[in-house]
């Protein structure tokens, strides 16, 4: 028998042999994200379908069929939720996208202490959450705020003004806030993108007398389309499911109008311990997200991947 025949026969073996190492290798993580992400979701599924009033285990959990999604379709709270949800989504993604952008371009551009920019947009991301709702909260208290002193100060207001406590003021406040963090996430992705374009087809379109705004719409914008998708499905969906920003600087008032779906499912199982209607809700949210991200992909028509020739 040949060397090369010898080869060739131990090469199915080999093969057989890595791919029992890879198997096994995989199943702890495979153990860990069953326990951690598919239990809690079979669960949820199943309670969507119960009437759950109780955590303990061994609770009554009687079948209820369909009626706690006709509960929450019925109630009013839940599509002044709903109506909260899409207002968020809509302005905070749409906000983060066009600042970032912009963000991302500048980052881009040769200059010095360029460094020290991206630097200072990569911080309030940075930030966890939470403090960062926290710190907003401060700055826009009411009483003894720094934003309103600065404004009192400066002239700009005759006097302070509570940003939080009416429902249009306290839900712009949480976009604003939101989209402070966030936009940083979306610049960079910005600025990858801008990096792999070629600079060739700049310095053409220069020679062929194109000026900057002509250049950003017909070679950057085009080009970043795949990027902007990504960034657009993700973020789309984040915004979707905010919870911590809102529960942290308003509770989701005054008188509901910062109430989203996630505070709602939330308040609904934990606060008035309704586990079943409250799994309801989860799941809505689920293919709510679900519904968004086909959308926009068919919507962007396959700029997520490869342009086919």
């Amino acid at each position: 028998m040949t060397e090369a025949t010898v080869e060739v026969a131990t090469k199915p073996r080999r093969a057989r042999r890595e791919g029992r190492t890879a198997f096994f290798l995989l199943v702890p993580a495979v153990v860990v994200v069953l326990g951690v992400v598919g239990w809690p979701l079979v669960t949820t599924v199943l309670n969507s379908f119960r009437r759950v009033e109780s955590a303990l285990p061994k609770a009554p959990k009687p079948f209820v069929g369909l009626h706690n999604y006709a509960y929450i379709l019925s109630d009013s709270d839940f599509w002044n939720a709903v109506r909260n949800t899409l207002y968020f989504t809509f302005f905070n993604t749409g906000l983060e996208l066009i600042l970032g952008v912009g963000l991302g371009v500048l980052m881009f551009q040769p200059m010095r202490g360029r460094w020290l920019l991206r630097v200072a947009v990569i911080l309030p991301w940075a930030l966890p959450t939470v403090v960062n709702a926290a710190m907003w909260r401060y700055y826009m208290n009411a009483d003894y705020g720094p934003l309103n002193a600065f404004l009192v100060q400066t002239g700009l207001r005759q006097d302070y003004y509570s940003f939080l406590g009416s429902g249009t003021s306290a839900m712009n406040s949480v976009i604003l806030v939101d989209v402070w963090k966030n936009t940083s996430l979306v610049a960079f992705f910005v600025l990858a993108g801008l990096q792999v374009i070629p600079k060739e087809l700049y310095e053409s379109a220069e020679i062929d007398g194109a000026g900057a705004l002509r250049r950003f719409w017909s070679i950057t914008l085009p080009l970043l389309r795949p990027v902007l998708a990504v960034v657009l499905v993700l973020r789309t969906i984040e915004a979707f499911k905010v919870f911590d920003v809102i529960y942290v600087m308003t509770r989701g008032g005054p008188a509901s109008s910062t109430t989203s779906l996630a505070l709602y499912a939330y308040k609904t199982a934990f606060s008035d311990q309704l586990f079943g209607i409250g799994s309801a809700i989860s799941l809505v949210i689920v293919l709510f997200c679900l519904s968004l991200s086909l959308f926009y992909i068919r919507a962007l028509g396959g700029s997520m991947g490869p342009e086919q020739s």
